[in-house]
Order: C-alpha cells, then structure tokens, then sequence
C-alpha cells in the first residue's frame, strides 16, 4: 500500500512520540453502543500514558484515516452500513466512497504503509475450528507474517484452533511470545494449554528481538500475546463451555464467513452472562498498556 494514499491526522504525523496503531472492528462490530466508543477512548489514553501515540484506524467515505478523531469514531461505532474491511476488500471501500472499520490484517497493511511499528487489537483472526473442510484461515495470519510490525493481542479469538495457528505462524516464520506466562492465552482466558515457545518478560526484549529482526534484513511481523489478569479472566472451562455451544448454534443457523465472528462474540456473551464482555474490554485495555510500553521502548 502507498503511504501517499492514506490520510494520516496532524497530531499523528506531527507527533515526537512512536506510534501505535489500533484496529477499529472493534469499535463497530465487536462492543454495542456506547461502550464501544468508551472502550476506544480510555485505550486511546492509556497508549497515551505510556509515552506514545495512538492512531485509530478506519475508513470514511473511502479515505483511509491514520488517527481517527473522537468524532469520526462516535461515527465508526454508530453509523449504519460499516463494512468489516479485511485487506482485500480496502480498494473496494475506497472505490465505493464507503465506511469501514479495519481488521487486525487491514490494519496492519495500513500500519506498515504509515510507518508504524506497533500495532495493538483484542484477539487476532487464526485458523477456524473447522479449517480442515472448510479452509478458514484468516487473512489476519499472512499480513502478521508479511508487514514488519509488532501485533500485540490477548492471543487469537478463542474459538479458533489455537494449536493449528501456532503450527501455521511457525511455518511461517513468525516469532511467537507470550508476554510474562508459559502458555498461550486464550483471548478471555490465560491458558490454552499451549506453549507459544517464547516467554517474554519486559517491552525492551522485544524491542530488541524486533530490532535485531530489521537488521537481519529479515522480513515480516512479530506477535506478543498479553495473557489477561487473573482477577479479570474468564475459567476456561467457561470459555470452552461458551464456545462449544455457540458454535453449535452457528452451525445450525448456516452462520459462516465474515458474519460468525460477531455471532459468536455475541452469543458468547449471552452465554457468559456479559462476562466476556467485561474479559473483552479488560484484555483490550490491558494490550494497550503493553502496547505503548513496547513503542515506547522501540524510541530508545
């Protein structure tokens, strides 16, 4: 993508402060109203407490903002017709003047156009529960492997086969860390039971791996995935429970592509009694702290 194509806000190309870019799927398919806009206010300001700058990413009327304002995402989170834009589908909305909020692939296309090396989401796409008859991987995978840009999430969304995207980034070359834990984190949960291979204990250590990686001449993404607290994580057993029915449920209704991430989140939630909603702002909030650290580290 060409820098020269973007719009990218005057306190964001202006800043002295690293960057670090936020996805915005979230904000119009992922939370109702008005938590959504709260949800993306207080991450703005906590990127913002640790000596950096953040710059919400979207589309409107099919120009491709860097650091939308806090207009533009009350417009993004109540606006009727939002697309859920993957990459493929940017030229489109910018072809048809459209609305549309980004994906963590969209966005870190987006991010490595503007110069950005960090960019922080909730849960990244991954390879689908049922990837082995219906080929569902996400388009989020190949842009993680292919930009040069740290994702910070709280790992994929957890009803995806969390031990199949870690095999499909290692084949890829993705180097995989776990931010202060063994094990995988499984989006509302802190286990997966799965071991990422790399636990990472401060911002400066990969600072320093993504550094060393961009000397390499080595190409592609880093990903680092922030368990949740304790106090603020979901049982597994909750999540699993939540999962396996929800999934049964889109199965039934004929539910797939982009339309069953947000079936499940909300059927999740219903499940969970709003509890992986609570999980689900919890584990935004706590990226962007780790988020802004690791570009704030990355300025040194």
């Amino acid at each position: 993508m060409k820098s020269d194509q973007l719009w990218i806000a005057p306190r964001v190309r202006e800043s002295k402060q690293p960057v670090v870019a936020l996805e915005s799927t979230i904000i119009a398919h992922g939370m109702p109203y008005p938590v959504n806009v709260e949800t993306a206010l207080a991450v703005e300001r906590i990127v913002a407490a640790q000596g950096a700058t953040p710059a919400t990413l979207g589309i409107l009327d099919g120009r491709i903002i860097v650091g939308l304002s806090t207009d533009e995402i009350e417009r993004i989170a109540t606006a009727g017709g939002v697309l859920k834009a993957c990459e493929r589908d940017i030229p489109i909305a910018v072809a048809h003047g459209a609305n549309a909020a980004t994906t963590a692939g969209a966005s870190l296309a987006i991010a490595a156009a503007a110069g950005i090396a960090v960019f922080v989401t909730g849960g990244i796409g991954a390879v689908g529960p049922q990837a082995s008859t219906d080929f569902d991987v996400s388009a989020d995978l190949p842009a993680i492997a292919e930009y040069p840009v740290i994702t910070v999430c709280a790992g994929a969304k957890a009803f995806m086969d969390i031990g199949a995207t870690l095999e499909w980034l290692e084949t890829h070359r993705v180097p995989v860390a776990t931010w202060g834990s063994d094990e995988f984190p499984l989006f509302y949960s802190r286990r997966s039971g799965f071991s990422s291979g790399w636990r990472v204990e401060s911002a400066a250590e990969v600072a320093a791996v993504h550094q060393a990686k961009r000397r390499l001449g080595l190409d592609g993404g880093l990903l680092v995935a922030v368990p949740l607290p304790e106090e603020q994580a979901l049982p597994e057993e909750m999540t699993h429970s939540a999962i396996r029915e929800s999934l049964r449920q889109a199965g039934e209704a004929g539910i797939s592509g982009k339309a069953l991430t947000p079936f499940l989140l909300s059927r999740i939630k219903e499940l969970t009694g709003g509890r992986s909603l609570e999980s689900n702002i919890a584990l935004i909030r706590n990226n962007a702290r780790v988020g802004g650290q690791i570009a704030a580290a990355l300025a040194y």
